[in-house]
């Protein structure tokens, strides 16, 4: 049998860490290595796999696409593009108007700071501590802290940050060459941290009473991971600029970033284009993964997380410092040990990732049950004890 992790860290850029296992394939919400252990999936690759693996109604959506249509430039009209546009736009809500399709969650934060410049005139823009927006050029400039940013200074953009959750520190850095916000309605990368109820409308309020756009990052909270299809819908919130990316294909890359008429309005044609955006493979994930999406999946997801919390809560070591988040978005803090209790789930057969400095991020697929939520929270609880 051939060492593929070798074969992987010896031809492939050395810019990831080396979880060690080599997984070969996927079913329901495991993963199986190539020795056919079971693991269970809690990150989802990162978000992604929102139905975990060979969903039956997104996987014929996109095989099917795949003998059909695979790539097609935008300047052709195609149905899964026009339908997977109307579909995204209207589920974003009634004030959005337009999509702009990349292949990334980056990709979706480039245009929307292009598009907010074009709209607005100006070139400065806020964003908060912890932020995590990508890591290409622009969207690092958004992005928060030396760990990604400090090898590219000086960034491209104009970029000041504040401190997350507080109104005042926002509304005293807005001038007039403020162009506009951009903020997580949850924090992921930063540690899984939510902000104060009633927030993220104080902000929509601020941002239109200086007139600056309010860009929603809303690539990992959306597409139904917090129990609403954007975490900005709890509270009735509605932005210039929202970017999804991440589950919103059924695992086929995509970006996408939907805005108002107000900033089409701004956009003239050629001046921000993709190859591979809106691709017929990818606009087929879309629409298979929006018709799944409907209310009583998604309070589907609001019941299993709060249980999936609440079941985390209860386990009590000093080794917990908090456990926060909303739906299947979870995040346990702990005081130290993290990067060891994820090689411990790891070797007991269930797959997290870490958030922040010392944050264990739980991100299944929301076909997870609540049996299967509780040999993971046992798994846990158990590397934990093991650890003290």
């Amino acid at each position: 049998m051939k060492d593929y992790n070798y074969l992987q860290q010896k031809w492939m850029a050395n810019t990831y860490p080396n979880r060690t296992i080599i997984l070969e394939k996927g079913k329901g919400v495991y993963l199986f290595d190539q020795n056919g252990k079971k693991y269970t999936d809690c990150m989802s690759n990162y978000g992604v796999n929102i139905f975990g693996y060979g969903h039956p109604v997104i996987h014929k959506a996109i095989t099917s696409q795949l003998s059909k249509l695979i790539t097609l430039h935008g300047s052709f009209a195609n149905e899964k593009r026009a339908e997977a546009s109307q579909m995204v736009v209207e589920r974003c809500g009634p004030t959005y108007a337009q999509v702009y399709w990349s292949n990334s969650g980056a990709e979706a934060i480039e245009a929307a700071l292009k598009f907010a410049v074009l709209s607005t005139g100006k070139n400065k823009f806020i964003a908060c501590s912890h932020a995590y927006h990508g890591k290409t050029l622009g969207a690092l400039s958004a992005t928060d802290g030396d760990k990604y940013r400090k090898p590219f200074f000086p960034l491209l953009w104009n970029f000041t940050h504040i401190k997350y959750d507080d109104i005042q520190a926002l509304e005293s850095v807005i001038d007039e060459n403020t162009a506009g916000f951009i903020i997580e309605p949850i924090q992921g990368e930063g540690g899984l941290i939510p902000p104060s109820k009633g927030y993220l409308k104080k902000v929509q309020e601020l941002c239109k009473k200086y007139n600056i756009l309010l860009l929603l990052d809303e690539i990992q909270s959306g597409t139904g991971r917090t129990g609403y299809f954007l975490a900005s819908h709890e509270e009735k919130v509605t932005a210039d600029i929202v970017c999804l990316g991440k589950g919103l294909a059924g695992g086929i890359p995509v970006g996408a970033t939907v805005f108002t008429q107000a900033v089409t309005n701004k956009i003239p044609k050629n001046i921000h284009t993709s190859t591979f955006g809106g691709n017929p493979l990818a606009c087929a994930g879309v629409i298979a993964t929006l018709k799944q999406l409907n209310q009583p999946l998604l309070s589907g997801i609001q019941k299993i997380g709060t249980y999936f919390m609440n079941q985390l809560q209860e386990i009590k070591s000093p080794l917990i410092t908090e456990v926060r988040g909303k739906g299947l978005m979870i995040g346990v803090e702990m005081k130290d040990k993290r990067n060891e209790i994820l090689k411990k789930m790891q070797d007991n057969g269930v797959l997290v990732i870490p958030a922040g400095e010392q944050v264990v991020r739980f991100l299944p697929p929301y076909i997870i049950t609540k049996k299967q939520v509780d040999v993971v929270v046992k798994i846990f609880k158990k590397v934990i004890v093991d650890l003290k």
